[in-house]
C-alpha cells in the first residue's frame, strides 16, 4: 500500500467519525494500526488535529439566540479586544477582518436580554468606536468542516 495522501484520507475520515477507532480507520484505510497510530500522532504533534470535541447543538441547551458582531476597534487596542472577547465563555468565534469593520465576533446566548447586557458591557469600551449587532434568525450551515482533496 502507497501512503500517499493517507494523512488526508485520516483527517477526512475523522471528520466522519472523530472517535473512531485506530483498528476501524486502519481496516478503512487497508494500512496497518501502527501506522495510522503514527500519522495520527504526527498529525497532532503538528497541531493539523487539535483535539476531538463533540458537536454541540446549542440550541437545545437553550442557547437559541446567535449574534453577530461587527466591531470598529481603535488600531493599537485590537489585541486586547479580540483577547476580552475570547475570554468570554459565549462567544464562539472571534475573527480579525479586513472592510468596514476591524472585528467579527459570533456569540450564543439564551435570551435577548442576556445579549443585550453582554453587549452593552463590551461597547462601555472606549476603543470600540462603531459597532453592529445582527441576529440570526436562522442557522442554515453552522461549525461546518469539509473533507480534504485526495488526489487518486
Amino acid at each position: 500500500m502507497t501512503y500517499e495522501n493517507l494523512d488526508a484520507k485520516l483527517v477526512n475520515a475523522l471528520l466522519d467519525n472523530g472517535d473512531a477507532s485506530l483498528r476501524s480507520l486502519a481496516e478503512q484505510l487497508d494500512v496497518s494500526v501502527t501506522t495510522v497510530s503514527n500519522h495520527v500522532s504526527a498529525l497532532e504533534e503538528e497541531g493539523v488535529i487539535r483535539g476531538y470535541t463533540p458537536k454541540v447543538d446549542y440550541d437545545l441547551l437553550g442557547y437559541d439566540v446567535t449574534a453577530v458582531l461587527q466591531l470598529k476597534v481603535e488600531g493599537s487596542a485590537l489585541p486586547d479586544i479580540t483577547d476580552r472577547l475570547r475570554a468570554e465563555k459565549q462567544m464562539v468565534s472571534v475573527y480579525e477582518v479586513t472592510g468596514d469593520y476591524d472585528v467579527i465576533a459570533i456569540g450564543k446566548f439564551t435570551d435577548t436580554d442576556g445579549m443585550n447586557d453582554q453587549i452593552k458591557r463590551l461597547l462601555t469600551d472606549p476603543e470600540i468606536k462603531e459597532s453592529n449587532t445582527s441576529v440570526v434568525l436562522n442557522s442554515v450551515c453552522e461549525n461546518e468542516q469539509f473533507e480534504l482533496a485526495v488526489e487518486d
